[in-house]
């Protein structure tokens, strides 16, 4: 939404995204990166999101992705920009492995939209900046506001400039460990993934990023749990 970050990573890849953009890194069985600002003390504001990916997939090789270019469409008021997945007929071009949508709805000033919405998908939104009206719920920045599945379409509004971030997707029914930076199925896959990190036998980042690589938190006498 503002500013601009520089993204490197085990793959090779040296990428900057700037507003209206998406980098999509696929981790896969494994990769590490970095995400540094382009220039120091400027001001940024983006989202970050981790999407699950399902067992079929979550061991696939890793991938890096940025989309400069994404559909978008004008809706009562609102530019709809498709970040992933589909909706108004429109699909964006990152690879996702699951049903789900996102979009970026920003109005410049009074807009009054209702969207359509899949039943089987349940669904959260969150203004980015200003205030808007969801559902006949009023929100501002910071706050989310969940739907379950069985909705078909969503009445949104605001009264003057404004941007939200609709996220949405098929409950995920299967069970997740994270710990860190981590995400897998079972403790021993963590512990595993963890001693490979603490020895160094993850590819190392593209050179250049200032950053140097974190230590990974113990787990020492903790037992996780899925969720």
């Amino acid at each position: 939404m503002e500013g601009e970050i520089v993204h490197r990573d085990s793959l090779g890849n040296e990428q900057v995204i700037r507003p209206g953009q998406v980098n999509l890194m696929t981790a896969g069985r494994g990769i590490a990166h970095t995400e540094d600002s382009l220039r120091d003390g400027a001001r940024l504001h983006a989202a970050q999101l981790w999407i699950a990916l399902p067992e079929a997939e979550c061991r696939r090789a890793p991938a890096f992705q940025n989309h400069p270019e994404l559909p978008t469409v004008e809706t009562g008021g609102f530019r709809a920009t498709v970040l992933a997945g589909s909706a108004f007929g429109l699909a964006s071009p990152a690879t996702v492995y699951t049903p789900l949508v996102g979009l970026d709805l920003a109005a410049a000033g009074a807009a009054d939209t209702t969207l359509p919405l899949r039943a089987d998908f349940e669904y959260a939104v969150m203004p980015l900046r200003g205030a808007a009206t969801v559902a006949g719920e009023a929100l501002t920045p910071g706050a989310w506001l969940y739907f379950a599945p069985g909705r078909t379409e969503m009445a949104l509004r605001c009264a003057g400039e404004a941007q939200l971030l609709l996220l949405g997707g098929v409950p995920f029914d299967e069970d997740l460990i994270i710990w860190w930076n981590l995400v897998a199925r079972t403790q021993a896959e963590i512990e595993a993934a963890l001693a490979d990190w603490n020895a160094g036998r993850f590819a190392p980042v593209r050179a250049g990023s200032p950053a140097a690589a974190l230590p990974a938190p113990s787990l020492e006498g903790a037992r996780l749990q899925p969720r």
